[in-house]
């Protein structure tokens, strides 16, 4: 099952473009593919755990009420 995304701004360095599109002509895989990867490395050596579905609804819900800064 295909998890939600949602659009986002993010600035990166013009050789930092430059190198992915490389890649990407090299591979056929998307760019966002990569970012998102990227990302999800990060997030693993800073050591923030992934969440179950479920609990993003809660948190975004709880946001949404003015309820929670999880």
């Amino acid at each position: 099952m295909a998890r939600k995304k949602f659009s986002t701004t993010l600035y990166i360095e013009f050789e930092q473009d430059a190198r992915l599109k490389e890649l990407h002509k090299n591979t056929n895989v998307p760019v966002a593919v990569f970012i998102r990867e990227g990302i999800e490395m990060v997030l693993a050596k800073y050591g923030v755990r992934r969440y179950h579905p479920h609990e993003l609804e809660d948190i975004a819900q709880e946001k949404a009420e003015g309820r929670g800064d999880k």
